[in-house]
């Protein structure tokens, strides 16, 4: 199936409630912009590389939202917190990704199309399931 372009319309109107869901949620806009780039037709490779630089302009956005939004408290929450956003955690998740991209580089063109598709729903079910528990 030929991938099929979304209209202007669909791009800025599904790009600002994408980006105002990822927000709020905290999570990468890549999370909603995959599952409708394979709906128009795309592979996952190709829909996981185009959808993963939008979720910097969603953090970027969030993480400033989540510093300001600290400005009543009385005293920082720790040393390395900056409002609400923990330094330590962000260093963490930061060198993990980049660690999990060097790692994942080399085995996806390898991974057939339908496996990288049902491996990234698991992944994204069982953040649900761990934020549900939490």
């Amino acid at each position: 199936q030929a991938a099929r372009p979304l209209g202007q319309g669909g791009t800025v109107g599904g790009g600002v409630v994408i980006g105002v869901i990822a927000t709020f949620l905290g999570v990468g806009g890549s999370v909603m912009t995959v599952p409708l780039l394979r709906r128009r037709g795309l592979p996952m490779a190709k829909a996981a590389a185009m959808a993963n630089p939008l979720t910097l302009p969603v953090a970027i956005v969030g993480t400033l939202a989540y510093m300001a939004a600290a400005r009543a408290l009385p005293a920082p929450l720790a040393p390395w917190i900056i409002g609400y956003v923990d330094l330590l955690a962000f260093a963490a998740l930061a060198l993990g990704s980049l660690a999990g991209i060097r790692l994942a580089a080399p085995l996806i063109p390898s991974l057939p199309d339908r496996l990288h598709a049902r491996v990234y729903v698991a992944l994204l079910a069982l953040v649900l399931l761990s934020m549900v528990l939490a």
